[in-house]
């Protein structure tokens, strides 16, 4: 959630103000109807049917019809939302409550059609976001906006200072580098000489040592097996290359280690510790 200072007219604060009393309204006006349920009672209204009597409400009540429908239907919503959390099991949190007025100062919007609809920027310090009934409202551009943020919450603090907040979900972070991926097979290559790609079980002398029979070359066996397969050099039982590819091409470190853990060879910890 990053937050900016918002800087409204005098005439937009006004506005501002009636989205706040309308969000905080509706909302208790739930909390009150969820307040009285108890088993065996009927049931609380659900937010389909909450929307309803807003609707019905709205054509009753001038001074909430003057108000944004999309404000005080964005309450409901929040309150559901409020609601299912709080009987989740798996998200333990209080149960939604009343909102007072002078504490208790914001409401929320969430753009349908983008983000990049609803939020622009004038200069390097100054940009603008849309409200309903209130146009466009200026903010102080501390920082850049965040990207993809679809939703935003207007606040007033206790000194009487307005803020925005843009909700956002980051971007999981990408694994380091970005080379091709390939997969290995790893097996034999604890039986092959990473020097002169010799196949014998016997030059594996011990669960240590590993000694080639053919050229004399001698390492960690767990090396051995590791330099194979960060080569790509996956055998057959007969020694021949299991999957022959272009010579010009170069396996990927990253998913040869990663083959290695999946494979459960102990020679990774050994592989890392010389590379």
């Amino acid at each position: 959630m990053s937050r900016y200072r918002l800087l409204p007219s005098s005439a937009q604060e006004m506005v501002l103000r009636n989205h706040c009393a309308h969000a905080r309204y509706v909302w208790n006006l739930a909390v009150e109807q969820h307040a009285h349920w108890r088993p065996g009672r009927k049931s609380a209204p659900s937010y389909l049917e909450q929307c309803r009597q807003l609707t019905q409400a709205r054509s009753e009540h001038d001074w909430l019809a003057s108000g944004s429908q999309t404000v005080q239907q964005q309450a409901l919503r929040d309150f559901a939302h409020a609601l299912a959390v709080f009987f989740d099991p798996r998200n333990p949190s209080g149960r939604p409550s009343w909102r007072k007025a002078g504490r208790d100062e914001g409401f929320r919007i969430v753009g349908r059609r983008g983000q990049h609809r609803d939020v622009r920027r004038l200069s390097r310090h100054v940009g603008e976001v849309r409200v309903p009934k209130a146009g466009w409202v200026r903010f102080r551009w501390s920082r850049g906006v965040p990207t993809g943020a679809k939703s935003y919450r207007i606040t007033m603090d206790h000194a009487g200072r307005w803020h925005v907040s843009f909700a956002f979900v980051p971007d999981q972070i990408p694994a380091p580098g970005n080379g091709r991926v390939e997969k290995i097979n790893p097996a034999y290559t604890s039986q092959q000489c990473s020097a002169c790609r010799q196949v014998d079980r016997k030059s594996r002398e011990s669960q240590a040592v590993f000694r080639c029979t053919a050229c004399g070359y001698a390492c960690d066996a767990d090396v051995n097996a590791a330099q194979n397969i960060a080569a790509g050099h996956a055998v057959t039982a007969r020694g021949g290359y299991r999957d022959a590819g272009p010579v010009n091409r170069e396996p990927h470190l990253l998913a040869s280690l990663t083959e290695m853990r999946v494979a459960g060879i102990p020679g990774l910890r050994a592989w890392e510790d010389v590379k």
